[in-house]
């Protein structure tokens, strides 16, 4: 069992940086590739980035290259979402997940969630 708390979500402006965290309770943390997504109102949801369980291999939406990192640190349990050049249509709830075995773009995939953050970004 794994639980998901995320947090570092808020107002940025067009052009701003956040940082996602998403903390991980339970002993398994470092056996489960980690995933963001996010939602916005009226839209699917939205797969953001992945990283292995190892961290060594790291997967990313086309719009997302080149301006969000993915990263963890599995002695804290911690996977971070590091967002920059965010625009307007950056604005979603986002939430971490956790599955066993290989890291994927498939939201359906996924076993654990958490809670969701949400992002804004003023324009």
């Amino acid at each position: 069992q794994v639980q998901l708390v995320e947090s570092g979500g808020g107002l940025v402006q067009a052009g701003g940086s956040l940082r996602l965290s998403c903390r991980a309770s339970g002993r398994t943390f470092n056996r489960h590739a980690m995933g963001w997504f996010r939602q916005a109102p009226g839209k699917e949801r939205e797969f953001v980035a992945a990283i292995s369980w190892s961290g060594g291999s790291t997967y990313y939406a086309d719009s997302m290259k080149g301006r969000f990192t993915i990263s963890r640190d599995n002695a804290k349990n911690t996977v971070y979402l590091q967002m920059n050049s965010l625009k307007p249509e950056d604005t979603a709830v986002y939430y971490c997940a956790a599955k066993a075995e290989f890291a994927s773009g498939n939201y359906k995939s996924y076993d654990y969630w958490g809670q969701g953050t949400q992002v804004t970004v003023s324009s």
